[in-house]
């Protein structure tokens, strides 16, 4: 029987009291282990290259630098590998999609319910995108109108192209997505670049919410 692999995550927020909760949630999972904790971004953008941590659970209105900011020059990093979370009280469309766009993993609000951020930690430890579920019908509405082709044909994508896209339409994380197909990580983040570029899209995300709403007649 193979032993699980532990998921060692870093909690960036500005709230001691937030922070503390999640430490007892994250403790509640045995697959999972709080490695480091920072009060705001540019502390967590040095906790995050000194840990190495698998996931990233990140606020976005911080003193400072600010939660997107902070995803951005942590995408920035070539040594991170991490999957990042938002984790945050804003529901605005705007901040979902500017989230999203800066290459997050996942949006999730502070205000569900405990076994339900659980859940979806260990969605997100299994490569998958995960949205709170009342985000989700605006993430679609916020995309619907993307410069994108109406279908995949017009996107003249590769057989392989159209096989990741398929991948990121189910929410899985490069890694995921390389140990399916047997090829190396990197190779995937460059069919991933080819891909947004031909569909005129900026993420992973837009990609997946324009290939399900193609497919629906």
């Amino acid at each position: 029987m193979h032993e699980a692999i532990e998921t060692r995550v870093l909690v960036i927020d500005d709230h001691p009291l937030f922070r503390k909760g999640v430490a007892d949630l994250i403790a509640m999972e045995p697959e999972l282990r709080l490695v480091g904790e920072a009060a705001d971004g540019a502390a967590g953008l040095d906790l995050a290259h000194e840990l190495q941590p698998d996931l990233i659970l990140l606020d976005l209105d911080m003193k400072g630098l600010d939660g997107i900011e902070t995803l951005k020059r942590l995408r920035a990093d070539e040594s991170l590998d991490a999957r990042i979370l938002m984790l945050t009280v804003s529901d605005t469309e705007s901040d979902v999609v500017a989230a999203l766009r800066a290459g997050a993993d996942g949006y999730l609000l502070k205000d569900m319910e405990p076994e339900d951020i659980l859940e979806r930690l260990r969605e997100a430890m299994r490569g998958r995108l995960v949205i709170s579920p009342r985000l989700t019908e605006l993430l679609v509405r916020a995309l619907r109108d993307a410069p994108a082709p109406r279908d995949p044909d017009q996107a003249d994508l590769t057989p392989r192209e159209r096989e990741i896209l398929d991948r990121l339409a189910q929410g899985w994380s490069n890694k995921l997505i390389a140990r399916e197909l047997d090829v190396a990580v990197g190779t995937i983040k460059v069919h991933v670049k080819h891909i947004l570029k031909k569909l005129g899209l900026k993420s992973r995300v837009e990609a997946a919410v324009w290939l399900v709403n193609a497919r629906q007649p």
